[in-house]
Parts: C-alpha cells; sequence; structure tokens
C-alpha cells in the first residue's frame, strides 16, 4: 500500500492523541470522537489529500542519526528522506537539523538529556527499556501503531512492545551471521563450525557478550526465562555452562580460531589471512568490495558441544525510528518517524547501504527476497536467534560477558576450572550492576 494512505491515516485527525499513546494533555471525549470520525473519513477514501487538512506549521525539526546515513558516500540518505518528506506536506514550512548518533548509542547519548535531545532519532530496540524508563521516547498509537503491526512480522512488532505499547517504527532486523570465502569453504561446510575450523581461519569475537552469548544459548542455557522474565535472571551455569566452557577454552586454543576485534576479521578476510568472520549486514560493502563473487553469506553453523551438534544462536532484534516525547510538534514528528520507515524509505536505504528491509510487502519483491545477504539475515533472525531480552537487569550482562571472554583468551579459564570459574561467570551473571 501506498504511503500517502497511511499518511492520510495517520494525519488527518492533526490530532497528538491519534498519534501518541500519552502524549501531552489528555483530551476529552469531544476530541477523541472528532479525531475517531476524521481517521473513518480519511481510511474510507472521502478524503484524498491528507495535506489539505494540516494546519500551516513552520519548525525546525531536529533529526539524529548514524554518520553512513548522512554521508554523501551513501547519497545523504537521511537528508534526502527529510527533504521528501518536506515536500509531501506543503502545509508545512519544515527545515531540519542533523545530528550524528549512531543506533547503538541512542540509548546513552538521548537519555543524558531528553529535552534538549532530538524530535526524531533512530534507535536499536535494546535500549528501549532504557530510553522508556528516561522518558525518552514515546508510545505510538493510532494508526501509526496500526502501519506498524500490518507490515511487519510479529517477531518485529514484539521487538519494539513493552507492556503492550509500541515505540518506534522498525526499519530493519538486527543481527549477526556469518561470512565467509567461498574457495576456502563449501555450502555444505559453512554448516559446522568445527568443520570450518579443520579448513581455515575463522575469526570470532569472543570478548564481546553479544557474540559469546550464542553458545551458551546453543546448550540450554536461559536469561530471564523465555528473555522477558526479569526476576527468572540468568542461567549459564551447571552442566550446559561447564559444557560450553569446555568447548570455548578448545575454541581458543585451536590454531585456526582467531579473536576478532579492532577489524582483524575483516581486515583478515580482505587479504586472504581469514576464511570466515561472523558480523552483520554493516559490513557487507566493505566485505564484498574485498572479495567480490567470492564472498558467502550464511545462516548461523552449530557446534559441537559436550559430543552434541548444537545449533548457534545469535542475538537479534531491530532498529527502529523513535519519536521524542518533549517534541514541540508530535504530529510532525510523528508522521516523520513514519515516513523514515515507510515501504519506501526503506526500498531506498536498502538501495543505498544494504540496510535489509523488515516491511513484509519488500521483503517480498524479487529483488530484494533473491539477495543472499537478505536470506540470511532472515534465516538468521528468524531460525537461529534468539530475541535479545531487553529487561532490566539485561545491563548486568555486558560487562561479566566481555570479561569472562577475555579470561578465556588469557588462558585463566581451563578444562581443570571449567566448573569453577563458569559457576562464578553465572553469579557474576546475576549480580546487579552498582548504581
Amino acid at each position: 500500500m501506498k504511503f500517502r494512505k497511511y499518511a492520510a491515516i495517520a494525519l488527518a485527525g492533526a490530532m497528538c492523541m491519534s498519534l501518541l499513546a500519552g502524549c501531552g494533555d489528555k483530551k476529552d471525549d469531544t476530541s477523541k470522537d472528532s479525531t475517531t470520525a476524521s481517521n473513518a473519513e480519511a481510511t474510507s477514501g472521502e478524503s484524498t489529500d491528507a495535506s489539505a487538512e494540516e494546519e500551516n506549521i513552520k519548525a525546525t525539526i531536529t533529526v539524529w542519526g548514524p554518520a553512513e546515513d548522512q554521508s554523501p558516500d551513501y547519497g545523504e540518505w537521511l537528508q534526502g528522506r527529510c527533504e521528501a518528506f518536506n515536500k509531501e506536506h506543503p502545509n508545512w514550512d519544515l527545515s531540519f537539523e542533523y545530528g550524528t548518533c549512531s543506533e547503538a548509542d541512542a540509548g546513552k547519548t538521548v537519555t543524558q538529556d531528553v529535552s534538549a535531545s532530538a524530535d526524531v532519532y533512530m534507535f536499536a530496540n535494546d535500549q528501549l527499556q532504557t530510553l522508556i524508563d528516561a522518558n525518552a521516547i514515546s508510545e505510538l498509537g493510532g494508526s501509526t501503531a496500526d502501519y506498524v503491526k500490518s507490515t511487519n512480522s510479529q517477531a518485529v512488532v514484539n521487538s519494539i512492545t513493552v507492556d503492550g505499547g509500541i515505540y518506534g517504527v522498525p526499519f530493519t532486523t538486527n543481527t549477526w551471521f556469518l561470512y565467509y570465502n567461498k574457495k576456502v569453504y563449501s555450502d555444505s561446510d559453512v554448516k559446522s563450525l568445527d568443520t570450518m575450523l579443520e579448513k581455515g581461519k575463522v575469526a570470532f569475537p569472543l570478548t564481546n557478550g553479544w557474540y559469546n552469548a550464542a553458545f551458551y544459548l546453543a546448550n540450554g542455557c536461559t536469561l530471564f526465562g523465555d528473555g522477558t522474565d526479569n526476576d527468572a535472571g540468568i542461567n549459564f551455569g551447571g552442566d550446559n555452562g561447564k559444557a560450553v566452557t569446555d568447548y570455548l577454552v578448545d575454541l581458543v586454543a585451536n590454531k585456526n580460531f582467531v579473536n576478532d576485534e579492532s577489524g582483524v576479521g575483516i581486515s583478515g578476510m580482505t587479504d586472504g589471512s581469514i576464511a570466515a568472520m561472523f558480523s552483520g549486514s554493516w559490513d557487507y560493502k566493505a566485505l564484498h568490495d574485498a572479495l567480490g563473487d567470492d564472498l558467502g553469506i550464511a545462516a548461523m553453523p552449530t557446534a559441537k558441544i559436550g559430543g552434541s551438534d548444537k545449533q548457534l544462536l545469535s542475538f537479534a532484534g531491530s532498529k527502529a525510528i523513535g519519536v521524542n516525547p518533549n517534541c514541540e510538534y508530535p504530529q510532525v514528528a510523528v508522521a516523520l518517524a513514519l515516513y523514515l520507515g515507510n515501504e519506501e524509505s526503506q526500498q531506498s536505504h536498502y538501495e543505498a547501504r544494504s540496510i535489509v528491509p523488515c516491511n513484509t510487502n519488500l521483503l517480498e519483491s524479487d529483488t530484494v527476497k533473491n539477495d543472499a545477504l537478505v536470506t540470511a539475515q532472515n534465516d538468521t533472525f528468524n531460525n537461529t536467534s534468539m530475541i535479545q531480552p531487553f529487561v532490566p537487569k539485561m545491563g548486568n550482562f555486558w560487562t561479566p560477558a566481555e570479561n569472562f571472554g577475555k579470561a578465556l583468551l588469557n588462558g585463566e579459564v581451563t578444562h581443570d576450572n571449567a566448573a569453577e570459574q563458569t559457576e562464578a561467570f553465572n553469579t557474576s551473571l546475576n549480580t546487579d550492576v552498582a548504581e
């Protein structure tokens, strides 16, 4: 469905309540009724031009996004989409101020001073609880929430939903998978990490908790029950955890294992000294430029843990467009967030930077669904991953996971002390971070 129809639905009422759940003051019942009627009129097709119903607004909207989206190397994607949005709304006289903030840094940067932060910004969904707790992100309601639910898989919708409320307009799934050199590995080889290690050097970021959790999750260890129960805690201990630790001790000792940090994986793939690495879509361009048709991409392999092949599970989530509750013109900010995440914008984002779309209509297009990058990311997201928990205690996970990876690399963890070290690791994962 064309975005203009959704814009009409989202904007026809031009009222905060139809766009943001809980934005500003509560309206009385008359306001609610008029908004509902206006939305119904737009939906029925009686209103053919949403812009004709928009109040005149002159405003400067602050937008934050990653540097790559604003770079001439990628066609200044963000600026181009904002200017296109401006043209769609002739009753709004808008100018834009851009700031650089990666999706991964939004939770930290926006919450430092919410009132001074961007009206619209991009964020990774694992920071959602942090943003909510700081009152730094608006819950989306009405037709905006309907659009999110109708154009994304349930898993993607779940990734930006907290207590039934939708926060943000998703524009891509976010996970990691396998890149490999086809000259070294066959399609069959890359189904098993152990087979790969027999044939060539493999880079893996063992000191990064976003990656090393994959081995523990593969062997039945749990994070917050099903990932949503904050009180359930983390269970990386017991026999399951020890078996993983034993596997990782052997992994570090393998001559074909390389710890991937500071760009070691990409540089090794480029010069041929490394045959495989684990990363996400953000490294696709550099790797494809270096390897061309020899670049292979695949979903997660298995690892032989405790004598059995276990499916490695990567963390997965989404990236989305959020709206600051302090924005002066919420109707403009919500409409812009929706526009930056709509089907047309995801198409142009994919063309500019190989950002894998999550819009269900777009995923069915021949060009997108036949792309090996899209296939690998979606196969991983849907079949070989766990939605990364964003319950409050997940914040306790990262530092202990990093430290345990370092202890493995340094030889502090051995087969002799694996049980003891695993239990100590598990205890540290369940120790609240000091305020």
